[in-house]
């Protein structure tokens, strides 16, 4: 198969094509690797070929309904037996890992070819994906601009065309936020309905969760499909939805009442393309006849994200000083902003994370409080176009706190404790609305309606209540079809004329 063949099909189109026998599960992959080789040395978005080993796989003629489709996994929590899983670390780089993750053998099991992973920051602790180790990955609609984080490598791969769908997951908003950069769409499930195990129970208190960036709506909903239910490993099982998601596209979503806002919750200043975003989106839905209102919940967006960050560095501490404990590394395998993160989760007690995560009600019951008035929450993705590369470097003052902070590893450097975090908020004040999903464990969408001036995407998020997957997917399909958006082609790398 040609590429500019392979580029005009979704996977659910590609995994068509296999089951007619149009074309075999070899030629789809070899495409794919073509294309890798036109456009990855220019993004940097898959760090760890795998392709031996995906055309193994491809050579066996996968079956399942998506068999035969190519597809690359996020190179952090999806662990593929043999292969590292390095989380864009320096001292896992070359670790091989002893058996898959859950979520890859659903993937496998459905027929799709992994034959790569993608880069990501640092333990996927930031929303752009620039790791020491691994370089940065670049925006396919600009290349000096980030493609988001921490799912950037993936969505860069989709956009690209590298494949039409590819592994992600979101903590704090690593699937939102490269879709909303890439003009892609990005569902985060709700908590427990993706399994995380075996390793992994849930990562997070449940915030972080496992899924997929992709072009179309229906890949999402096939993905989902296939990815979704309990485990053995699972804390505890939630509800199965009331009929498969790949039935939900199409499907009429109804009359919705949407609640719109523009404000960032944490009272900071969004760009007005991202203002006109919103607004654009509102109009387009009540044009199909839904009720759009601005309103939001009365959730209090600083302490929600001081209490998310209590988590955060908490999980960080533990994090380096297990991996410390597993592979004798040393300080010096870690980015200093990672032992920055760290060092602020050791400045607090076990006291302050209990207290935090208690908080994390509080928002819970106050997103559950607007839900019951309004079926969806409208915002922007992210509260501005994507950044250029290293925008979101931190400054030498910092860096100058981060070593301080580390060299003592102790409460009693207050002022310098007080700087990073001030820093960290500042930081945050470029995506400060997907935060809120995470913490309450409710699925979230960002979709791909706008295109600034310069040509930048820049996606709108829709904030569902608890089990809304379905929701979500029939109100996507709905408004992919009435702005479409998955054959817009990326500026920044070629593309064949045919396409």
């Amino acid at each position: 198969m040609r590429v500019d063949e392979y580029l005009r099909h979704d996977a659910v189109g590609l995994a068509e094509l296999v089951r007619n026998k149009e074309v075999t599960s070899a030629e789809l992959l070899e495409s794919a690797i073509e294309r890798a080789t036109q456009v990855n040395p220019a993004l940097n978005a898959i760090v760890l070929p795998m392709y031996e080993e995906g055309r193994r796989v491809a050579a066996t003629s996968p079956e399942g309904p998506l068999g035969g489709v190519p597809f690359l996994l996020k190179d952090l929590f999806q662990d593929y037996a043999g292969f590292p899983t390095s989380a864009g670390n320096k001292a896992l780089r070359h670790v091989p890992v002893r058996r898959n993750a859950e979520v890859v053998d659903r993937w496998l099991a459905a027929g799709l070819v992994p034959f790569g992973k993608t880069n990501t920051p640092e333990f996927g602790a930031k929303a752009v994906t620039e790791s020491d180790e691994f370089g940065p990955a670049r925006n396919p609609w600009n290349p000096g601009h980030t493609p988001g984080g921490s799912s950037g490598g993936s969505a860069a791969a989709v956009a690209a065309g590298i494949v039409p769908a590819a592994g992600a997951n979101d903590g704090g908003g690593s699937i939102r936020i490269p879709a909303a950069c890439c003009g892609l769409f990005g569902l985060k499930p709700g908590r427990g309905r993706v399994p995380f195990g075996p390793n992994w129970g849930e990562p997070m208190h449940g915030a972080s969760v496992n899924g997929v960036i992709t072009r179309t709506v229906r890949d999402s909903a096939a993905l989902l499909e296939a990815m979704a239910g309990p485990e053995p490993t699972s804390p505890y099982p939630i509800a199965p939805p009331e009929r498969p998601y790949t039935e939900e596209v199409g499907r009429d979503p109804g009359r919705l009442r949407i609640g719109f806002t523009t404000r960032s919750p944490l009272g900071t200043r969004v760009h007005p393309e991202a203002v006109r975003a919103v607004r654009e989106a509102a109009s387009l839905l009540e044009g199909l006849g839904h009720e759009v209102v601005e309103a939001e919940p009365a959730v209090d967006g600083r302490a929600l994200t001081e209490d998310f960050l209590t988590l955060w560095y908490g999980s960080m501490a533990a994090l380096v000083d297990g991996i410390k404990a597993d592979t004798g590394c040393s300080d010096d395998d870690f980015e200093p902003d990672t032992l920055m993160l760290a060092a602020m989760g050791r400045s607090r007690s076990a006291a302050d994370y209990v207290r935090g995560n208690d908080r994390w009600n509080d928002h819970v019951l106050a997103l559950a409080e607007f839900h019951s008035r309004y079926d969806l929450l409208l915002t922007p993705t992210i509260a501005g176009p994507p950044v250029t590369i290293g925008r979101l470097d931190p400054p030498p003052w910092l860096r100058r706190a981060e070593r301080l902070l580390v060299r003592t590893r102790t409460a009693r450097v207050v002022t310098a404790t007080d700087l990073v975090t001030t820093e960290v908020m500042n930081n945050l004040t470029a995506t400060p609305f997907t935060l809120m999903a995470n913490l309450t464990g409710t699925p979230a969408m960002s979709v791909p309606l706008h295109w600034t001036e310069s040509g930048l995407p820049l996606g709108v998020q829709f904030i569902a209540p608890s089990a809304g997957e379905g929701m979500l997917l029939r109100l996507a399909a709905q408004l992919e079809e009435a702005s479409p958006w998955a054959q817009r082609r990326p500026s920044g790398v070629p593309f064949p004329a045919e396409v």
